[in-house]
């Protein structure tokens, strides 16, 4: 299990934003998705589209979860990354935690949006953060060609 401040860290910083990516692993060959996520008791919940089958390659398999804040350049709190990694399993979210996913999308590549929900149970939790270097950082970072 992650350190209750790491996994505390993850949890917060994912509460900021709404989607991630899962990545496992799919008739052997390594694959990413993007999931709708949401925190709640200790676990995350994915909405997935159910079209493509990608959720049948997470359930019960170990998956790495990832979200970020990487396009939003220039934000106070700066620039993050979570990841996640756990036994993924299917789930029937509560009537509460359908409300806090939203309203699903109407369409996925030109086909109605089938959601299926999955539930990680994180093992691992791993947060970076990118900050501004600061100019004697940089120029220690880059030896003098001559």
């Amino acid at each position: 299990m992650p350190s209750d401040s790491d996994q505390q860290l993850a949890f917060a910083l994912l509460r900021r934003t709404a989607y991630g990516r899962v990545a496992t692993s799919m008739r052997a060959l390594p694959f990413l998705a993007a999931a709708r996520h949401i925190v709640s008791d200790g676990h995350v919940l994915l909405r997935m589209h159910r079209g493509f089958g990608y959720h049948d390659a997470c359930v019960g398999s170990v998956v790495a979860y990832g979200a970020d804040n990487l396009g939003t350049a220039g934000t106070a709190e700066g620039q993050w990354t979570v990841q996640l990694v756990g036994l993924c399993e299917a789930v029937r979210p509560s009537t509460a935690e359908l409300a806090r996913f939203g309203p699903p999308p109407g369409y996925v590549d030109g086909e109605p949006y089938d959601a299926v929900y999955l539930r990680i149970e994180p093992q691992k939790a791993v947060v970076h953060t990118l900050s501004p270097a600061v100019d004697s950082a940089v120029a220690g970072a880059f030896p003098a060609v001559g």
